[in-house]
């Protein structure tokens, strides 16, 4: 056990990101953060720009606010995600609402879209074991708009491949919904190529990168993707429930029609005459008043990760997942990981499946050990590249260690 220690000591004294972790609020305590792929640390200086803000913006501009900077603030906001995280060129990302929201406004442009062009086009392709959320919407869309839903069924430990996707993709195809990185194995597609694939056939693809953005990389302009969503309060930090974003790419921005109308994506929003006339480019798919505090959070996480560059980033994740890996194998031998073995073909966290991980996690939390239990089993151990130490993972798996003992024995 000593050498893995030492071993942790050793990693982090050669990480040349080490120095970030004390900027996050709570990194000087023994707290062991699993969690970061839901719920990011915030940034220290995240309280002093929310004091500021209510203090001066928004406590001393008032109303002249929104001439100011809050009514351009989701689609400046959405550049600065385009250019830092997500590889897209300005005017095609933008801020706001949920990511339910965002899911479904793309979903449902995007098959109305397509059955516009070609009735014939009246499949929904996504995974079994995709977020339920995404699921649920794709259910719901498919019968509001007389579509059928193909499933695949990649497994809990996987995730969609080319091999997979290729017996369902067709005629039929309308649009296919695909979650970069699994939320319950960690499994990261192969963005490039299915898109490639998708499109080969006619259809649309929407990506979910709810657990890839700011953890791995993404170029969605260089992947030539249609359409995408994602949350910002996982490796974003832009704290609990803060505002989604949404990509339409240029050429798709005039021809598809947003379902939600709503008084934001209007073309003349103040003048609040009759009829919907939709504005030019990316802010025709804003529907209401833009949440301006929840924005707040992530500014300061971009900011960061534009200082670092998402390469760097990307390469501590690898790092930090392949050592969990490799603490598993030694510390737990009687745990499965759910996750697959490449630490390249994989996100942010692994997922430990056995099945008295749910009574470890609930032991886990009552000694300030935060992960996260996923069924079948699964304890995930999410790894926020920016925040975590290689010493914070091995004191967390030593814990987890001591509770799964304790538990089965």
């Amino acid at each position: 056990m000593s050498n893995l220690r030492a071993r942790a000591a050793e990693l982090d004294a050669a990480d040349p990101l080490a120095g970030y972790r004390d900027r996050f609020v709570g990194s000087e305590t023994e707290l062991v953060y699993f969690d970061g792929n839901s719920l990011g640390r915030p940034l220290r200086a995240t309280a002093e720009r929310l004091s500021a803000f209510v203090a001066g913006d928004w406590g001393g501009r008032l109303i002249r606010g929104w001439d100011e900077q809050w009514y351009d603030a989701p689609l400046a906001l959405g550049d600065e995600i385009g250019r830092i995280c997500v590889g897209a060129a300005p005017g095609q990302v933008a801020v706001g609402e949920s990511t339910t929201v965002w899911l479904y406004k793309l979903i449902y442009a995007g098959v109305a879209g397509q059955r516009a062009r070609d009735p014939r086009r009246d499949e929904i392709v996504v995974a079994v074991d995709d977020f339920p959320t995404d699921r649920y919407l794709v259910e719901g869309i498919a019968a509001d708009l007389g579509c059928r839903v193909v499933w695949l069924d990649a497994g809990t430990t996987a995730g969609v491949t080319g091999e997979l996707l290729a017996p369902v993709l067709g005629d039929r195809t309308a649009l296919v919904v695909l979650s970069h990185v699994t939320y319950r194995s960690g499994f990261m597609a192969d963005g490039p190529g299915l898109t490639r694939q998708i499109q080969q056939a006619g259809a649309l693809v929407l990506w979910d990168f709810s657990h890839s953005v700011g953890s791995v990389e993404v170029d969605l302009d260089g992947w030539g993707a249609d359409l995408a969503a994602g949350c910002t309060y996982k490796y974003l930090n832009g704290g609990p429930g803060s505002p989604a974003f949404g990509y339409v790419a240029a050429r798709h921005q005039g021809e598809l029609r947003q379902p939600i109308q709503g008084w934001m994506g209007h073309a003349n929003p103040f003048l609040m005459g009759p009829g919907y006339h939709p504005s030019d480019g990316m802010r025709r798919f804003l529907s209401g008043t833009p949440p301006i505090t929840g924005m707040l959070g992530m500014r300061d996480m971009l900011a960061l990760i534009d200082e670092v560059g998402m390469p760097a980033v990307r390469r501590k994740s690898v790092a930090l997942t392949a050592f969990a890996a490799e603490l598993t194998a030694a510390l737990l031998p009687e745990v499965e990981i759910a996750s697959p073995a490449d630490p390249e073909s994989r996100g942010g966290h692994i997922t430990l499946r056995h099945p008295a991980m749910q009574a470890v996690n609930a032991a886990l939390w009552q000694r300030d050990v935060l992960p996260d239990y996923r069924d079948p089993g699964g304890l995930r151990i999410g790894l926020s590249p920016l925040s975590t130490s290689f010493d914070e993972l091995w004191r967390g798996m030593q814990a987890v260690r001591e509770e799964f003992a304790r538990v089965t024995g």
